[in-house]
Parts: structure tokens; sequence; C-alpha cells
């Protein structure tokens, strides 16, 4: 009976005095402001690397090698002696033929003024002539066949590994340096047909490797094949790209990105998006007379990619958009704004700044 009482009269007063309501707090959410940037729309491929211009040097004559002028991978400039065969007996030929060609070039001379003193036959001089032209081509001809005995580097590039030495016999045919002109690098993929009229010389595009997975390197596309594949229905397409550093090497596997359909787009995250069916909506923040309230706008979207998703209509640029705290918004809602996020501040550092 005493428990009885003590119970009837807690119940009493508590409809009496009833418990003061915690006001609830309004909600926390992060924003981002939407941005206008350059938007395309990627076209993913695989390339193989190859030189800007490449060579495999060898010899057109039988000789033994007399002197080496380069060290495995140099970069070396146009015209750089690279191998020097053995070519005494040639040399021996040509001034030979330079010393019958003096001789000759002084025989003209003196029938030239004998003739202008009418002591000479206009025939005489007219014949040591063509005899001094004969001497100039056996020259010219000797001089030719040495060049034969000297390598080298048809344009500025880098050298390959040095697989011969000094003494060793080379013959016509015999590879005997690679050169490689790195500073430019061609990119050649392919890509279905139906994306050909997309294609353009110029269009950017970017590209990585599992050699440098942190890096991108730009280019752009420098020509698009003139043939469809039969088979693959593809086109073949060729880039150039920049080689800073000349880290990239032909035969290197590319993952390629072309930027198609290059546009100007309003951006967002796509956490900031809340799917409802086929409707997207966002929920804008508006901030008057010191609160914060939300506002539900339905938007039409694009394409997506990397996280981010192009907004076609619905908002505008500089719009205020909650990207974090979603699950608690609502249209109409007061919340407290911590913070918006940008290039240098994220939501994690806005969540640990608020702890």
């Amino acid at each position: 009976m005493h428990v009885n009482r003590c119970t009837a009269l807690f119940v009493l007063v508590t409809l009496l005095c009833p418990l003061p309501v915690l006001a609830q707090s309004p909600p926390t959410v992060i924003g981002s402001y939407v941005q206008s940037t350059t938007w395309s729309d990627p076209l993913e491929a695989l390339g193989t690397l190859s030189a800007d211009e490449s060579v495999t040097l060898s010899a057109t004559v039988t000789e033994t090698v007399a002197e080496i002028n380069f060290q495995d991978g140099q970069q070396v400039e146009r015209g750089h002696l690279l191998i020097r065969l053995e070519d005494a007996e040639e040399q021996a030929q040509l001034r030979a033929a330079q010393a019958l060609r003096d001789e000759r070039r002084n025989a003209s001379g003196r029938a030239d003024q004998l003739q202008q003193r009418n002591l000479a036959a206009r025939a005489d001089v007219e014949d040591a002539q063509a005899r001094l032209r004969q001497a100039d081509a056996d020259v010219q001809a000797l001089e030719a066949r040495l060049a034969n005995y000297r390598i080298q580097a048809p344009f500025s590039g880098r050298v390959g590994f040095r697989n011969i030495s000094v003494g060793a016999l080379v013959t016509p045919g015999m590879e005997l340096v690679t050169l490689d002109k790195l500073n430019v690098m061609k990119l050649d993929f392919s890509v279905p047909e139906v994306f050909l009229g997309r294609l353009s010389p110029g269009l950017a595009l970017s590209a990585k490797t599992a050699a440098f997975p942190d890096e991108i390197f730009s280019g752009q596309i420098a020509s698009i094949g003139t043939r469809i594949d039969p088979i693959s229905r593809s086109v073949s397409v060729r880039a150039e790209l920049d080689n800073p550093g000349l880290r990239l090497r032909p035969g290197m596997l590319m993952e390629v990105i072309v930027q198609q359909r290059v546009r100007n787009a309003l951006v967002l995250p796509e956490s900031a998006l809340e799917p409802s069916g086929d409707r997207h909506y966002v929920m804008l923040i508006h901030q008057h007379d010191g609160a914060t309230r939300l506002e539900q706008r339905e938007v039409s979207i694009g394409e997506r990619r990397h996280g981010e998703v192009e907004i076609i209509e619905g908002i505008a640029p500089e719009d205020l958009v909650v990207v974090h705290g979603l699950q608690l918004a609502r249209d109409g809602q007061e919340v407290r704004l911590l913070g918006v996020v940008d290039d240098d501040t994220s939501i994690r550092a806005l969540l640990e700044a608020d702890r």
C-alpha cells in the first residue's frame, strides 16, 4: 500500500509539473559553391608509345671498327660522330685523287693563259678543263665513299646500348646502335568508329602509365587514320605527348583519355545529389538575416566523371549547395553551416575542426 501511494504521488507531481523540453539544435551541414569550369566527355583507350624519330644505325661496308664515340644512353646532337670504321686505304686514295686534281687544275690554268696569248688552241684548253672536272668528280666520289666509314647521328636523340667494341668486324646491314628522339613521343591507339565524328586534330588528351602512376602526361591528337579496320570497326589515332625529363620510353602502354566535346559547364560533387526515381535534387543553402535555411531544388544532370557531375539546369554559378549532411536535411529547414569546401579545405578537415 505504501508503494502504491508513492507511485500515485509521483504521477500526480509529473502531471502538475512536466519536465522541461530541451530545444533541438539545428543539423550541421557542409556546403560547396557551384563552379563553372571546362568540361568534356572522356573517351578512354589504350595506346602504345613510340619515339618521335627512331632509327637503328648499321654499316654499309665491311670493315673493322676504329673508334667509338658514345656511351650507353648518351644524349647526342645531330651530326655527332658515333662510330668510325678503319679507312686508311680510302684516305690514301682520296689524297692521290686530290693531288691529281691539283695537277690538272694547274694544267688547265696554264692552258688558259696560253690561249689568251694565242699560244695554244682552244681545243687544248677545253680538254684540260674536262680532265679537271673528271678529277673533281673522282674526289667527290671518294669523299662520298669515306662518309660510309663514319656513322653519324642523323638527328639529335638518345643512343641505346653499345654492343660492339673497337676492332670488331662489321658487315653491311649489321645493327650497330639505336637512336631515338624522345623529347616528343608518338602515342598510337584505336577508338570505335562511332566516335569518329567527335575526333579532330588538335583535340586535347591525357595519358597515364603504370611506371609513373601519380603523373598525368598531356598531349593532343596529331592525325587520324584514313581507314576503318573492317574487323574491329575502329580507327587508328596518333597523338603527340611532351616528354619532360625523357622518362617515357618507346613501347610503353598508356591509358588514354581523350577530352571530347570540350565546353564550359556547371560542376558539382556527386555527393550533392539526392536521387529520387529518375529525378535529381540538390539542397541550396540560403543565408538571410542571420539564419541559414535550405531549399530543395530539382536539377538536370549531364555527364559524370571521377566523383563530379555536370549540371545542365536548375542552379546558377556560385550557388551554395549541401555536400555533407544531406541525411538530416529537409526543405525549408534551418541548419548550421559548418563551412565550405574548396581546393584548400576538405570535408574531413572541417569535421575535425568542429570536434
